[in-house]
């Protein structure tokens, strides 16, 4: 399966970007949940800490971080924003940054 990382128009990835500044084993956690997907598609999905957001939006939890994303198709995956969890649910603002990421980008 493969991975689509959100970059700005100036072509800065935005998830590799936030991931740099987190604990390293934060850094650790997201490259093998990234080797995870990309080598057992769909199979990746149903081990990881994953949760519907809304309509096609997902979110996988690692530690405190939450990457958002959405399924493209069979073969694609576009993680769309990340960022770390400050209460029980998904900031309103965080979510909203990740739903026009993917309106940009045609998804939704």
């Amino acid at each position: 399966m493969n991975i689509h990382e959100w970059q700005t128009l100036g072509g800065k990835n935005e998830i590799e970007k936030y991931f740099n500044k987190s604990p390293k084993y934060e850094q650790a956690q997201y490259y093998k949940t990234k080797n995870s997907i990309e080598t057992l598609g769909f199979i990746a999905f149903s081990q990881l800490n994953a949760r519907q957001l809304k309509d096609k939006l997902w979110e996988i939890k690692i530690s405190q971080t939450r990457i958002m994303y959405v399924i493209a198709d069979s073969e694609n995956v576009y993680f769309l924003h990340a960022c770390k969890k400050q209460k029980g649910k998904a900031e309103k603002y965080e979510l909203e940054k990740a739903i026009k990421r993917a309106k940009t980008e045609g998804l939704l």
